[in-house]
């Protein structure tokens, strides 16, 4: 039967994640498995206060077909952001709305990959994307990931043997690590796509979740032509919704995308555009993500200090600046697949390290969330943890 398949869907493997999260719908679970916002930070009544103006001051249109580009008001809103946070000069005719960042990866390999096209991705790398793109089947080369961003002569080796078609990168609080690039590392890997032909994604779900710090400039914006920008309103406002949006000043290729979506699904929903629009227009977000990040702070402190506490000596973890999520490396000679198959007697969950590289491996990493927890849980979670770990 496997025959009446195409080779692509075959040779993509499920999401790990999505897997896991089957399993942990048990309440006895503690889970750091899934990159879930806290519910508890979804602005719900003022959501509600949206949909009822939006439906009130439109009517049926509200439910009606729409444009491919997406909402024209949710558009604007998202370029004057850009110009308020990073002085981007961003029009409308640059954005494309999208069913959440996942369907921005999915129009990018529609629009862009052939068939063992090379392909760049951070290692380790986000699976989602790893997951997406292989629809395409390109040849995936991982680069390694350092504290400050991607090494940058292994970057520059990479560019020059393979003139990929594109490079993916997560800048800020980076899935799965939680590492940000630094400045530096920024400008280098603008000056050194600048010398090639390939496309630079910089996928930012978690940059408005800075909790210390201070915001870094896009790669992209020292002034590279071939640049595409992924934003989301998932982790900043609800994922439920799905409102993600690709953002490119490259209008051959926004065209191609275009064309891509509307192959794909017409277009996003429009009654959460418009209720999305109609929440930006009557609330104020930046309060809103202060209250977010204020959250998560906690969170994060909570899950750090515990590892500290807990964890034995040897385990090195990355501290975040904002974001989602920390990384874990275990001892050598140690498999964090196996952890989390002893874990799982335990009632906790996590995501270990192998979905995330694009080679086959055994991997002594592995992802913990925070967000999703509080801060009691994430203590006995971490507790269960540290006692898997040492009985190993």
């Amino acid at each position: 039967m496997s025959e009446m398949f195409s080779n692509r869907i075959l040779n993509t493997k499920k999401s790990f994640i999505r897997e896991i999260l089957k399993v942990t719908q048990n309440k006895e679970v503690i889970s750091f498995a899934g990159g879930l916002p806290n519910p508890i930070s979804f602005p719900i009544e003022a959501l509600k206060t949206s949909m009822n103006r939006v439906v009130d001051e439109n009517g049926s249109n509200a439910f009606q077909y729409a444009t491919t580009e997406g909402y024209l008001p949710l558009r604007e809103q998202i370029a004057t952001r850009y110009k308020k946070r990073f002085g981007l000069e961003v029009s409308p005719s640059d954005i494309l709305i999208t069913s959440g960042s996942q369907q921005a990866l999915d129009l990018i390999g529609k629009a862009l990959i052939n068939k063992d096209d090379h392909v760049l991705i951070e290692k380790p790398g986000y699976l989602g994307t790893i997951q997406a793109l292989s629809l395409y089947e390109p040849q995936f080369h991982g680069i390694n990931l350092l504290e400050d961003g991607l090494d940058i002569q292994s970057l520059e080796a990479a560019l020059k043997a393979y003139a990929p078609k594109l490079l993916y990168t997560v800048p800020n609080f980076q899935n799965p690590t939680g590492l940000t690039y630094s400045k530096e590392k920024r400008e280098a890997i603008c000056e050194l796509l600048k010398t090639t032909s390939t496309y630079l994604i910089e996928d930012d779900p978690y940059g408005e979740l800075r909790f210390s710090g201070e915001d870094l400039p896009y790669i992209g914006s020292h002034g590279l032509e071939h640049s595409i920008l992924l934003g989301s309103f998932s982790k900043i406002v609800t994922p439920g919704m799905r409102i993600g949006w690709i953002c490119t000043k490259d209008s051959k290729l926004m065209d191609k995308l275009i064309i891509a979506k509307q192959a794909s699904d017409l277009h996003t929903n429009f009654f959460s555009q418009c209720v999305i629009s109609d929440y930006l227009a009557h609330n104020d977000l930046d309060e809103h993500i202060r209250k977010i990040k204020s959250l998560y702070k906690e969170q994060s402190s909570a899950m750090v200090n515990a590892i500290k506490t807990y964890f034995p000596g040897n385990i090195q973890i990355t501290i975040p600046e904002g974001g989602m999520f920390l990384w874990a490396t275990l001892p050598e000679g140690t498999s964090s697949l196996e952890l989390f198959d002893l874990a799982s007697k335990e009632n906790v969950a996590f995501v270990p390290g192998e979905p995330f590289y694009t080679e086959e491996l055994t991997s002594r990493t592995f992802r913990l969330n925070y967000t999703n927890s509080d801060s009691e849980t994430i203590e006995e979670g971490i507790k269960r943890l540290a006692k898997v770990i040492k009985n190993r």
